[in-house]
């Protein structure tokens, strides 16, 4: 009885066979290419000189567009209007910018669900750490009022969960006066619509608007 062949071992000869075969092809092509580059050495040069021409100019383009929003974020100015007609998500996003805006360049919208009272983070030039809750009324004005509970959640996360040196609650309404001596008693600043106008529309930083915030964390040039 003749004794038959191993398939397992017939097949690993064959892949054995076919991996050296494409080594040797693309050994093959290798050194053809080398051979080429050698007898064209002007290409390699070209080659190079392509790369680092296209580097620069990504580079050029990326500080460009850098740039660019710079100058778009330090002429950033909303109208009470364009605030009103936004989403309540979207005026979060609009209270972010304007403090990077005003210099708070790792300022970020972190409202939503589980957010623990807090919408915008940010730390300003003085190395302040700053908290800041939104409400948004689409009837501006005529909305509902800001009122002590509303306040509740920021005050008692504002500075214990969130590290805050300077906690604000932001709105384009208004704000009860129970509200306002509530928040003078906790140490919580408050932009209601009157000052959120003065902000957004002007030039001046959030903290040259507001009294009593805390001295800076770091010095300054003009400390």
């Amino acid at each position: 009885m003749t004794p038959r062949r191993s398939t397992r071992g017939t097949w690993g000869r064959e892949r054995l066979l076919v991996a050296v075969m494409a080594v040797a092809v693309v050994w093959s092509v290798l050194a053809a290419v080398a051979r080429w580059l050698i007898a064209h050495p002007a290409v390699p040069a070209l080659l190079v000189a392509a790369a680092m021409g296209a580097g620069a100019v990504w580079g050029w383009r990326r500080r460009e567009r850098e740039r660019w929003q710079r100058v778009q974020a330090a002429g950033l100015r909303y109208a009470l209007p364009q605030l009103d007609a936004l989403h309540h998500r979207d005026f979060e996003y609009a209270v972010r910018d304007l403090m990077r805006r005003d210099g708070c360049a790792d300022a970020v919208q972190v409202g939503g669900a589980g957010d623990d009272g807090a919408d915008v983070k940010a730390t300003d030039p003085h190395g302040r750490r700053w908290v800041i809750q939104c409400k948004h009324r689409a009837a501006g004005w005529n909305g509902t009022a800001i009122g002590t509970p509303d306040l509740h959640v920021l005050n008692g996360t504002g500075r214990p969960v969130h590290g805050g040196d300077v906690v604000v609650l932001v709105t384009n309404g208004r704000i009860t006066a129970n509200a306002v001596a509530f928040a003078d008693s906790q140490r919580l600043h408050l932009v209601d619509r009157h000052l959120l106008a003065r902000w957004a529309a002007g030039s001046t930083p959030l903290w040259d608007l507001l009294r009593a915030i805390p001295p800076p964390r770091r010095p300054t040039p003009h400390s």
